[in-house]
């Protein structure tokens, strides 16, 4: 079973993301903020990360930048969420985990898909 590590400051938002993954059979842990979200992610073994990108204390760019500088969580996959019109470029996210940007409002039938196609290409190229 996938495990799934979801980071947003909204608790309606990491709510909604969490139940509809464990709908689909995920094991999903969650985060109020940056720094939680690192030291869960640093301690904690997990498939993908979903973050969003506007949070206290550290934003998901900074979250994803982190962990890809460590051995243990470089290679996790990141989904981040944004509010809609936060533009995130190229050069901002090289380097990182960042596979996926989704703007909010989001459906999380759309978190679901993205989630899956990472998780089945991580699988293929394993």
């Amino acid at each position: 079973m996938p495990r799934i590590l979801v980071v947003d400051d909204e608790a309606h938002i990491t709510h909604v993301v969490a139940l509809k993954l464990r709908n689909a059979g995920h094991d999903v842990d969650t985060a109020g903020d940056g720094e939680e979200g690192f030291e869960a992610a640093s301690s904690g073994n997990y498939d993908l990360i979903i973050t969003d990108i506007q949070m206290p204390y550290m934003t998901g760019l900074e979250l994803a930048a982190k962990l890809a500088g460590q051995q243990r969580t470089r290679d996790v996959p990141v989904i981040v969420l944004t509010a809609r019109g936060y533009k995130l470029d190229r050069e901002s996210i090289e380097g990182t985990g960042i596979r996926a940007i989704l703007a909010k409002p989001f459906s999380p039938r759309e978190v679901l898909a993205h989630v899956q196609q990472i998780l089945e290409e991580g699988r293929e190229a394993a």
